[in-house]
This record gives C-alpha cells, sequence and structure tokens, in this order.
C-alpha cells in the first residue's frame, strides 16, 4: 500500500512525462475501498482555482495511475 506522499510523487512524475503543469495548491483525498479493497487517490492540481489543471486517480494497492486528465488554460 503507498501512502499520499508517494501518490503525489507518482502524479508529479507523470505530469512531467507529459509536460503538463503541476501546480499548488493541491486536493488529495483517499477514498477508502469496499469491503477491504485497496481504494485509491484522487489528485486535483490548482484546486479551488481557475486556470490550468491537471486530475489524476491512483491505485492505493499498487501505485497505478488509473485515469488521469489536463485542463489547459
Amino acid at each position: 500500500m503507498i501512502d499520499q506522499t508517494t501518490a503525489v510523487e507518482t502524479a508529479r512524475a507523470r505530469a512531467a512525462e507529459k509536460d503538463w503543469a503541476f501546480s499548488d495548491p493541491l486536493n488529495v483525498i483517499h477514498h477508502h475501498g469496499w469491503f477491504g479493497g485497496s481504494g485509491r487517490y484522487t489528485i486535483e492540481t490548482n484546486a479551488g482555482k481557475r486556470g490550468t489543471k491537471a486530475h489524476f486517480v491512483i491505485d492505493a494497492m499498487t501505485g497505478a495511475i488509473l485515469s488521469e486528465g489536463y485542463i489547459s488554460r
């Protein structure tokens, strides 16, 4: 199981690979899995503000990126 810091670093590395902005503030939410499942982390950059945003969903057990998206403004 990965921790929040590892999830953020995974998202930051993927953003760098894709040449996406990764700006503070971050909104990181840990969603617990049902029936003892691993759950996931949802990470949003530039949280609560207008402008460029990146969004990642990361599996809490494996650290794999389940989905990602980017809005450039």
